[in-house]
């Protein structure tokens, strides 16, 4: 968690995938993205020291219960760390000190233990059903384990795809291609996707994003500090067309034109941060419009090829975007075409193919994100068969990791927050009624999904003993799904995520929030813990859910899911003021020394994190009420609820990736999702008697919702 709005910048958060160059999911706006590529894969290196100004925390004299006792770990802590200075690491510490980021990965965290766990139990359904020759998934998963298979069988599973490419000389085959592409899920120069419109919701209409970039964002290709990761991507070229074939000099100069075009469109994309501006997202265009931004290209052939005569209405990231595509249409020559969609192909298909097109691929990765070895074979068949066949598989994993009173403890912190948001708005002298009256009108429309889809998705693409032929049949299915809704009645009971999936997401368009059955496992929900605990964990999150229905990109939208402006002028004058605090905050951290984070890309995040933290805790105080407080290892209540949240994102990472991820991903690194948030929140500075003026007490803090 890719959907509308390419712009929400879908995520690499605590959790990101080791093909950053891939589009982000639009309309969803993630907790945390654990789901990975096949291949893929924070808690970053410190900050600067804080300064010495402690609190007077200090524990209580009577420890009673053991923290375990409550669902703590107490040697994930680190109780000589000042909770007034850095929470995290008295959080973390006794975690950090004691964890080593696996070679197979460029992170790890709490949210990866979760993972870890269930592709587990998804590798035992897997192993079994590849027992029953009847069993599809088993199939699936059987063909990708047979790497002796899959080196015999060499390029045949994409062969078609390369055979189309392989025959362009004109612009009319140009496009003939690039429109194959797209009909078997490939996204050569722009991506395409199906959801609500902006402006009525009653409608699905199709969403044309920017794209077709082998590199992370358009600043690769400009930047002068992003010149060695260049060097490394034409080398990832160069050395994959020689395994075609080629000669060392058709295959630099297939790099060479790969690369032209790439920069080309570069030129004329959007930055990460103005990916976020909601409103310059969304430009509808019919089909003639659209055939004057670019011309050249033959878009009649594109829909019938597609077989999509309802693609009529849509939206574009920007026109500029094909406008340029159209220049580069013009301006480069069917040989660097050829070379460009070749490439496509073969990038889009690395790790699915022999051994030594996937080698070349994860160099490049090693390059991006510091992550040593490959991951184990199975791990990324098993992520491999859950992105294929998700519901297939999902309906097998909640039978035995999902417990019902895990729904209903998710329904129950659901409703207890919202109780929260609604006091709280009532409570804001910043918001007018009118204002007030919109925000608790949109949140009682707000609908939410926990667990599983109410009805399953049959996947019925053929699968057979060619890996990347069924790859190939899964995504050609997908894309033909997903049409298939152009011109019928929205849904907004559809799930973008796959059951077993560790995260969460809201989407504007469906005003909904979503928390898979895969989230839900300790330690951000377990029923033999505390209700601190839980809240502190999952309730966190459920929080920072609907708070993203009111930060500055949720916020453009109603209740129905429309993109409508509900605010009076000087409400969000305000609004914008608190956002503008929390941008300036967050602008002054540094996860590497010398690189900040990027306050307006991260802000939505880091809004709906302090709002996750705020509902939360009101949340459980009044679950709490009335009943006598449990004290365990030396902690309070409020101190245990801190402590679940700051253990729940506990995380590691490479510097590389580290860097990547301020770079690109919407989300603050772990370390500041913990102390940026609460070192906003009165309520935790009251739990530790922090004095005003410590680190995680600052004399100026920032508050939105």
């Amino acid at each position: 968690m890719r959907s509308v709005l390419a712009s929400f910048a879908l995520a690499l958060a605590a959790c990101a995938s080791s093909t950053p160059a891939a589009p982000t999911d639009p309309a969803q706006t993630e907790t945390a993205v654990a789901a990975e590529s096949p291949d893929a894969e924070v808690a970053v290196a410190d900050s600067a020291a804080p300064p010495a100004s402690a609190g007077n925390f200090s524990f209580l004299d009577e420890p009673g219960v053991p923290l375990e006792q409550v669902g703590l770990v107490a040697a994930d802590m680190n109780a000589d760390a000042d909770p007034c200075v850095d929470f995290y690491e008295f959080a973390c510490g006794g975690w950090l000190e004691k964890t080593e980021i696996p070679a197979d990965r460029s992170r790890t965290g709490r949210f990866t233990e979760i993972q870890d766990r269930n592709q587990q139990e998804l590798k035992r359904i897997l192993e079994q059903a590849a027992t029953n020759k009847g069993s599809r998934i088993g199939q699936f998963y059987s063909a990708c384990m047979d790497e002796e298979a899959i080196e015999k069988q060499g390029l045949d599973g994409i062969a078609p795809l390369l055979k189309k490419v392989r025959r362009v000389k004109t612009p009319a085959q140009i496009s003939a291609a690039i429109a194959e592409l797209h009909k078997n899920g490939l996204n050569p120069v722009f991506s395409i996707d199906v959801d609500f419109d902006f402006k009525d919701t009653s409608k699905v209409i199709a969403y044309l994003y920017q794209g077709g970039l082998g590199l992370p964002t358009r600043d690769y290709y400009f930047d002068d500090d992003k010149a060695p990761i260049r060097e490394a991507y034409k080398t990832y070229i160069t050395n994959t067309m020689k395994l075609l074939g080629k000669s060392d000099t058709d295959a630099a100069q297939a790099a060479d034109d790969v690369m032209a075009i790439d920069t080309a469109l570069a030129e004329v994309s959007k930055t990460p941060i103005e990916m976020r501006n909601v409103q310059g997202l969304y430009n509808p265009v019919d089909r003639k419009q659209l055939a004057k931004l670019a011309p050249t290209f033959d878009w009649k052939r594109f829909y019938r090829t597609l077989r999509a005569p309802q693609m009529k209405a849509m939206s574009v990231t920007s026109k500029e975007f094909f406008e340029g595509f159209n220049a580069a249409l013009t301006s480069q020559p069917a040989r660097a075409w050829r070379h460009y969609l070749e490439w496509d192909v073969l990038s889009f298909f690395g790790n699915r193919l022999p051994k030594a097109y996937a080698d070349e691929a994860f160099k490049f990765t090693q390059v991006l994100t510091g992550q040593k070895e490959r991951r184990a074979r199975w791990k990324r068949c098993v992520a491999a068969t859950d992105a294929a066949m998700p519901d297939d598989l999902g309906r097998s994993f909640v039978e035995t990791m999902f417990p019902g009173n895990a729904k209903n403890a998710a329904e129950q912190m659901v409703f207890g927050i919202s109780d929260a948001f609604k006091e709280s708005v009532a409570s804001y002298a910043w918001m007018d009624d009118a204002t007030k009256a919109k925000a608790i009108e949109k949140r009682e429309m707000m609908a939410y999904l926990i667990g599983y889809p109410d009805r399953w998705r049959d996947h019925r693409f053929k699968v057979g003993t060619n890996y990347a032929a069924n790859s190939l049949a899964a995504f050609a299915e997908d894309r033909a799904y997903k049409l298939a809704k152009l011109g019928k009645p929205a849904d907004r009971t559809e799930w973008g995520m796959s059951a077993p999936t560790v995260n969460a997401y809201y989407h504007p368009l469906k005003n909904h929030m979503v928390f898979p059955a895969g989230i839900l496992q300790r330690p951000f929900y377990d029923s033999s813990a505390s209700v601190a605990v839980n809240l502190g964990g999952m309730g966190m999150i459920v929080g920072h859910e609907l708070t993203h229905g009111f930060d500055d990109q949720g916020a453009q939208f109603a209740g129905d899911g429309t993109a409508t402006n509900w605010w009076t002028e000087e409400a969000s004058k305000n609004f914008e003021a608190k956002g503008q605090c929390v941008i300036d905050q967050y602008s002054k951290y540094e996860p590497l020394p010398g690189v900040n984070l990027k306050g307006e890309l991260t802000l939505g995040e880091n809004i709906a994190d302090m709002g996750g933290v705020k509902l939360s805790f009101m949340a459980y105080r009044a679950l709490r009420a009335g009943q006598e407080p449990v004290v365990a290892g030396g902690l309070t209540e409020d101190q245990q609820f801190f402590v679940a949240l700051g253990q729940a994102w506990c995380a590691k990472s490479t510097d590389r990736m580290a860097r990547l991820l301020v770079e690109n991903d919407p989300h603050s690194p772990p370390r500041f999702r913990v102390n940026g948030s609460l070192s906003n929140s009165p309520e935790f500075a009251e739990a530790f008697s922090c004095n005003v003026g410590a680190p995680m007490r600052p004399a100026n803090t920032c508050s939105v919702w």
